[in-house]
């Protein structure tokens, strides 16, 4: 039991927040995949090919936009799956959602972009984006293509997990992740009009 329950909590890599001090907006995502934890790169994986082509959209060039995540390492468990080929069971390693207490662990890193980087606007993307700024019992089922203003949330100590709220004031517009639609299509046509939104509010400043 032990063994699983360290194979499920491990994690790989280590990626930083890259782009611009002064960006036309902070991209918040939910934490690194395989591809990422290997290069370095946020976004750069399968699911960094919709980014771009959400960019596209958005007629913004990745130079532009300040990257970061709510985690800075891959977060994975293993799980067993048929191969095809041989036709037996084979261990893999799976993305999963980063835990609270790793949230908390890497806290200090987004607050600290979030204070310094100069920007009119913060994009998230998926639960974990949103939910580690504007608190636990937000959705982005709820909240997508809702422009947010006022604080947002900030780890107050490590040592009791808690946050706070910021003084300063931000505007915050979630939106689904790029992976969601990788198991729901249906999704596209969702991110695509949240997108549409936000271009016009990101071509006003």
């Amino acid at each position: 039991m032990a063994k699983k329950r360290s194979q499920e909590f491990n994690v790989e890599g280590f990626v930083y927040g890259q782009g611009p001090s002064h960006p036309k907006f902070l991209l918040v995502g939910e934490a690194p995949g395989e591809t990422e934890a290997v290069n370095g790169i946020p976004f750069s994986g399968r699911a960094g090919k919709e980014l771009m082509r959400f960019f596209e959209l958005l007629e913004v060039d990745r130079t532009e936009v300040y990257i970061s995540s709510a985690f800075r390492s891959r977060p994975y468990r293993y799980k067993e799956k048929m191969d095809r080929k041989t036709q037996q069971l084979v261990s893999r390693k799976y993305n999963r959602p980063p835990t609270k207490q790793e949230l908390i662990a890497h806290a200090p890193l987004l607050d600290y972009e979030v204070e310094t980087i100069q920007t009119p606007y913060i994009l998230t993307m998926g639960n974990i984006g949103l939910q580690r700024l504007l608190g636990p019992k937000m959705k982005v089922s709820e909240q997508h293509g809702k422009l947010y203003h006022g604080p947002v949330m900030r780890l107050v100590s490590s040592e009791d997990n808690t946050y706070t709220w910021t003084e300063k004031h931000y505007a915050v517009f979630p939106t689904f992740h790029p992976a969601s639609i990788f198991y729901n299509r249906q999704l596209v046509e969702t991110i695509h009009e949240d997108l549409a939104q936000f271009k016009k509010l990101i071509n006003k400043t």
